[in-house]
């Protein structure tokens, strides 16, 4: 292997290792799994094409950072912000229910934990990174100015200095704590539900048992046992859709109305976004097995159920799981 090889493999390998925390980053930053991903390859590529300009002044952890926020605040100088159903309306009566779409770039977007989440050897250093990619936090961010976003994002989640923030925004430390202090604000008055959440991973034996009845209740279609398992306030959304629910009743009623094709569904877990998370696949209704309807992301706390987060796009979300397309008939 010449040394040119040699070295051009060493860089790519390099750029390459920060790829899942940059796609952390950047999805906090965006609100978007494929909007992230595009801004750490673009990041990427920008930094290849300029490392002879990487002076080493800072390290390239740092200087990979300054490119991809750029990247993220030239995305964002668009205005477009991420939301769920719940930010946009209030609950909607069963007896009201409509499904009305809206477009793609309106809704906070699902991530697989393994593209966003490094693995780190300090509990709790891992117990902030899932925190903070909650989809009630990540859309609290959203209601952040785009700078601030980035500020309170490097100083609360990653834990950059005052100092080192400034200088990745080519601004003063005191201009770095002003933001944070009115990110902090907006943040509190936005963040809601995502402070209240339990931990996905290491889930405890009662979090496991809790959605080993989740799977059994749904897969059986059993409205008195999945009612059981939900909070009181538990509420239910499916983007593409405005659509919201909040309560046992509204949600069993619609499951049993609008969603009575979903009876005899499988559930294969998987996690996102620091939470439990299943891929739901409905029967086939043009033949055997099992076809993909949605990813569940769920919300624990307190023992109950608190959230179901159903994104129906399933043509984007399964490839992006890593899911399959279709289940056979005997799958358990």
């Amino acid at each position: 292997m010449s040394d040119l090889t040699a070295a051009t493999t060493d860089i790519d390998s390099r750029l390459e290792g920060h790829r899942v925390e940059l796609t952390g980053y950047c999805y906090r930053m965006l609100g978007s799994a494929f909007e992230a991903e595009d801004a750490v390859q673009d990041t990427l590529v920008r930094a290849w094409r300029n490392i002879e300009k990487f002076e080493g002044r800072s390290s390239l952890r740092s200087w990979l950072y300054r490119i991809a926020t750029n990247v993220c605040l030239d995305m964002l100088n668009a205005g477009n912000k991420r939301a769920r159903p719940v930010d946009l309306s209030g609950p909607t009566p069963l007896a009201q229910a409509a499904l009305n779409p809206l477009p793609e770039n309106t809704w906070l977007e699902p991530m697989p934990d393994g593209r966003i989440l490094p693995t780190v050897a300090d509990p709790a250093e891992a117990a902030v990174a899932r925190e903070s990619v909650r989809l009630a936090f990540v859309a609290a961010l959203q209601h952040l100015p785009p700078k601030q976003r980035a500020v309170l994002i490097l100083r609360e989640v990653l834990a950059w200095k005052a100092s080192e923030v400034a200088e990745l925004l080519d601004t003063s430390v005191a201009s770095v704590n002003s933001a944070l202090q009115r990110a902090r604000a907006t943040l509190t008055d936005h963040q809601g539900d995502a402070a209240t959440a339990d931990a996905a991973d290491p889930l405890d034996d009662e979090q496991r048992k809790l959605l080993e009845r989740y799977v059994a209740a749904f897969e059986g279609y059993d409205m008195k046992a999945l009612t059981a398992l939900l909070h009181e306030d538990a509420v239910m959304t499916m983007p593409p859709f405005d659509l919201w629910l909040q309560g046992h009743d509204d949600i069993a009623g619609f499951m049993t109305s609008f969603g009575a094709s979903c009876a005899g569904s499988r559930l294969v877990a998987t996690s996102a976004n620091g939470t439990p998370a299943f891929a739901h696949y409905k029967p086939n209704p043009d033949g055997p097995g099992f076809v993909p309807w949605a990813v569940q992301v769920i919300d624990i706390s307190d023992g109950a159920i608190t959230g179901m987060h159903c994104f129906l796009d399933t043509p984007r979300w399964f490839p992006l799981f890593g899911l399959p397309d279709h289940l056979d008939a005997d799958a358990a």
